[in-house]
């Protein structure tokens, strides 16, 4: 049996692969950081180079960056079908939407450090905060018109990796961009908070980085 230990900030890309292992419902043990200069801890970095998480260890190998990770544990294990395989008809649609997860959380990390991260209101930019919105607004549209058909997963063949990958980037941009515009991609999203591995994979109450539900843009100077 594999021995997988996972790194994992709350509220952050590490929740993508949390939610992955509970869905594949295989043994692994959690190790929990804060978000803080601690990850810049020369052991940590020996885990991350870059001092980030998620971060991997199985079987004393070690890996970061939560695509590879996603792939890599998918082929790992196939029998739970959250993969799709190298001569399945749906591969390449599933590693786009796979990594269009990291699109998505490219703006969230944007509107966090706006709105969270930067300590000093006079750093903070309401253009940026009102731009980054609109594009996190532009990736609800493309999953909009994935989910155009009649289908309450990202992939007609059911349930995958992609839907985790890109519903995990969802939970984050909804504290900065509503869906209120996006029907079908608010069904599909209230689907998956319905699964109970995503439901394990919520954070708790205590030490969260995002202590508001909502964060709207600033508005514009006069």
């Amino acid at each position: 049996m594999s021995r997988i230990v996972l790194h994992h900030c709350p509220q952050t890309r590490s929740m993508r692969s949390l939610w992955l292992l509970y869905e594949l419902d295989v043994p692994f043990e959690i190790v929990e950081h804060a978000f803080d200069k601690s990850l810049r801890a020369p052991a940590y970095l020996l885990v991350s180079p870059a001092g980030r998480v998620p971060a991997l260890e199985i079987d004393g190998a070690r890996m970061f960056e939560t695509g590879a990770i996603t792939e890599y544990l998918c082929e790992r294990f196939p029998e739970v079908g959250l993969g799709r395989e190298a001569d399945h008809a749906e591969r390449m649609e599933w590693l786009v939407w796979v990594h269009f997860a990291e699109t998505i959380s490219q703006h969230v990390a944007a509107l966090t450090q706006q709105h969270i991260v930067l300590r000093d209101d006079t750093m903070r930019s309401p253009a940026v905060m009102k731009l980054e919105a609109a594009r996190l607004s532009k990736c609800y549209d493309a999953i909009e018109a994935r989910l155009n058909a009649p289908r309450d997963t990202l992939l007609d063949a059911g349930f995958s990796a992609a839907d985790i990958s890109v519903g995990q980037a969802m939970y984050l941009a909804l504290k900065f961009c509503t869906l209120e515009q996006h029907p079908k991609t608010a069904a599909w999203f209230k689907h998956l908070q319905s699964r109970e591995a995503f439901q394990k994979s919520l954070p708790d109450s205590d030490g969260l980085l995002y202590t508001q539900d909502f964060y709207a843009p600033w508005d514009m100077p006069e």
